[in-house]
Order: structure tokens, then C-alpha cells, then sequence
């Protein structure tokens, strides 16, 4: 499209298990602080948690806090400090026509309910009755409408006040990066001019880490780099919101850009087809300019599914490109792996070089030149393919 328009970041709301905000993530990770992890919490798994958070500063009403599910407090959080980095909280005028784009999941589980039924059911003559009586008297429909997906735009709309469009995304890796991709394409595209873009994910619950052992995919302790020896999906907890917003739009309110997203591009290899991810992957890099200049740096927001992720490290071998992988940062976040990856990114642009290789992580090499474009990949731990292109904005 030769008339597209170039799209700013020009606020970042971030929350991990390296602490809450830009200038938490950015000291923790030029500093070199090791991945938080905890391998006995939900032995023998590993989860990286969300950092002590006082929710209260961004979600200021205890009834509103009391009916969010936990990943939707750390969404909402994330979006009030996307929103006061950007400048934009509380402009009832700006956030009127803010339009916004999340990656989520479909809720959680009541684990109580869930864990009575499993141990009751084996006792039982007729398991089939059973079951479907507890569903019956159990599940209540006001307890499934809790777990709704949109609930967390929802609560961003009711706590900040973002009343633009909204639209919701669910699919695991894909979705981040196809809320990412829309906010993008809109702005770019000149019918949208501000967006707010992100997801969320609770990574201690288990529910999921359920899900994740029946498929074999969750990593056992010790924790291990998930480029060099992807031996699981070490999931953590973490909330990534950005304000994607057009350089008119920006410039008219004095707003300054962190960084300047320069394309996101979403796809979905035939998996059962050997080499299918390595060269969807690769004509991916291709199109975000893998070749294009020296200050080009890598950003892996693999999920550690033994698979894909040695698919994904093989072509980022092959690249000559540096690479930093999130994951062993902050753990995987699935919806919000991609936001996660894409702000740290814009934060490394924004500063001008890369931070520091992981100990471990052999994919990873020193890189001390000027960091001027990063490009952020996301293979999903058992669909989709995603890349985006951070650049500096000059």
C-alpha cells in the first residue's frame, strides 16, 4: 500500500515477572537480572510469576478489582499504564475515540469445582449421570459468562474510560499477534488515528498448567533456556498493552514516539508438513527486511514447545542476526507473548542498543553496535506464525 501511513508507539504498559512498567523492565534487563522463576510453587513445573503489584493504582475501585478474574487484573493494569505512558489517561476526549484491540483467553476455571468432580467421579456407578448433573448444578450460566473472553475490554473501558471501537481475539499466540496486526493495519491504513493494543495472561493457575502436561508440552524444573534446549513452555505471568498512534494524531497533542511499529504480518504454516514453520518463518524474516543493515536485532518471543522452537532457533541461526529471546526473560504469556516481545523491542530501539546475552542461551551472541530496528518473532507453541518490525523513529 504506497499511501500508508507510518503508525508511532507512543506509550508501553508493562507487567512481569521482572517487575510493572518500562523503566522496571528496561534496568532489569540491561542489568542483566536473572529470570524470576518458580519450580516449586506447581511442581514440577516451572512458572515464572507476575511481580508484587499494588493494583489499587491503576484499578482504584476494590468492587472492580473483586470481579476481575486474575489475568484480567493484570490486563487492565497493564492498559492504565500503556495509557499513562502515552499521556492520554483520564483525556475523556482521546480515549472517546481510542479504538482497541485485545488478545485474551476464555477465562479460568473454578479449580474447587473442577478438582471435587474429578475425585467424586471415579467412585461413581454411572459417571456419565454424574457428570452431567454436576454440570447442571455446578456450572452455573452466570459462572460461564464470567469467563468470557471480551470481559477484559470490557473492564478497560469501565476502569479507564476507553470507549473507541473494540474488538477481541482469541487463539492462543495468534491472537497477540493479530490484535497487534489490526491496530497496526487500521492506522497505517487512515481509519483509525490512536489504538490501544495488548493482551494478558495468569500463568499460575492450574487449569493450565493442566492443559499444558496432558499435551506434554509444560517444562519440568530446572528451568533451562528455551532457544538452546527447548525441553517445555516455561508459562509466565504477564500484561503488555501498547498505544499505537498516527504521527498526525501524535503530533497534534505534543506526543512524542517511543518507537515506530513498521509492519506485523500473521500466518499459519502447515504444521503435519515438514519444514512447513522453518519456511513460513523464513519468507516471514524476508518481508520485515531481515537482510537490511547491521543495526538489526532479533527479538524471540518463542514459547518452548520442543518442535516449533527448534524450528524457529534454526532459522534464526541461519539469519546472522543477534538474538534475545523474551521468553527466558519473562517466561511465555501466550495472548500476550507478542505485546510482551514487542515492547521490549520498542524499549531496546528506543534506547539504542541491545542488552546483555543470557548465560545458557547459545543462539544468544554479544551485539554492542547501535540498535536502530528489531524484529520480533512468535511461533506458537502448536499454531500460527508471527513477525513484527520495530524501527526508530526518527
Amino acid at each position: 500500500m504506497s499511501n500508508r501511513r507510518d503508525v508511532w508507539i507512543t506509550g508501553i504498559g508493562l507487567v512481569s515477572s521482572l517487575g510493572e512498567g518500562p523503566e522496571a523492565h528496561r534496568l532489569a534487563l540491561s542489568s542483566g537480572t536473572a529470570p524470576v522463576v518458580n519450580e516449586t510453587g506447581f511442581a514440577p513445573y516451572v512458572v515464572h510469576p507476575l511481580a508484587p503489584i499494588s493494583f489499587d493504582a491503576q484499578i482504584p475501585k476494590k468492587g472492580d478489582q473483586r470481579q476481575m478474574e486474575p489475568w484480567q487484573r493484570i490486563g487492565t493494569y497493564a492498559a492504565g499504564l500503556a495509557l499513562d505512558s502515552a499521556g492520554i489517561k483520564g483525556d475523556k476526549d482521546i480515549l472517546g475515540t481510542t479504538d482497541m484491540v485485545v488478545a485474551a483467553g476464555g477465562g479460568e476455571r473454578d479449580q474447587s469445582v473442577d478438582g471435587a468432580i474429578l475425585t467424586e467421579i471415579e467412585n461413581q456407578p454411572n459417571p456419565e449421570v454424574f457428570l452431567n448433573e454436576q454440570l447442571q448444578s455446578n456450572l452455573r450460566p452466570t459462572l460461564f459468562l464470567a469467563q468470557l473472553s471480551n470481559l477484559l475490554a470490557g473492564n478497560i473501558s469501565i476502569v479507564h474510560g476507553v470507549t473507541g471501537s473494540s474488538r477481541t481475539f482469541m487463539g492462543e499466540e495468534s491472537s497477540g499477534t493479530d490484535a497487534v496486526r489490526i491496530g497496526w493495519s487500521r492506522i497505517a491504513a487512515g481509519t483509525s488515528e490512536i489504538a490501544l493494543v495488548g493482551g494478558a495472561y495468569n500463568a499460575e493457575r492450574r487449569d493450565m498448567l493442566l492443559l499444558f502436561a496432558l499435551k506434554r508440552l509444560a517444562m519440568h524444573a530446572p528451568w533451562a533456556p528455551v532457544l538452546a534446549q527447548p525441553k517445555g513452555v516455561p508459562t509466565g505471568s504477564a500484561g503488555a498493552f501498547l498505544v499505537l498512534e498516527s504521527p498526525e494524531h501524535a503530533t497534534a497533542r505534543g506526543a512524542k514516539p517511543i518507537a515506530k511499529l513498521s509492519g506485523v504480518w500473521s500466518e499459519r504454516a502447515r504444521r503435519n508438513e515438514p519444514g512447513a514453520v522453518e519456511a513460513v518463518l523464513e519468507e516471514l524474516l524476508k518481508t520485515a527486511g531481515a537482510g537490511n543493515g547491521d543495526e538489526t536485532a532479533v527479538f524471540s518471543a518463542a514459547s518452548g514447545a520442543p518442535e516449533p522452537t527448534q524450528a524457529e532457533a534454526a532459522v534464526l541461526a541461519r539469519s546472522g542476526l543477534p538474538v534475545r529471546s523474551v521468553t527466558d526473560r519473562v517466561g511465555h504469556g501466550l495472548e500476550a507473548q507478542m505485546p510482551v516481545a514487542l515492547a521490549m523491542a520498542a524499549l531496546s530501539v528506543a534506547e539504542g542498543r541491545l542488552f546483555a546475552p543470557l548465560a545458557g542461551e547459545t543462539l544468544e551472541k554479544p551485539f554492542d553496535g547501535p540498535l536502530s530496528r528489531a524484529i520480533v518473532t512468535a511461533v506458537g507453541h502448536w499454531r500460527g506464525e508471527g513477525v513484527a518490525l520495530v524501527e526508530r523513529a526518527d
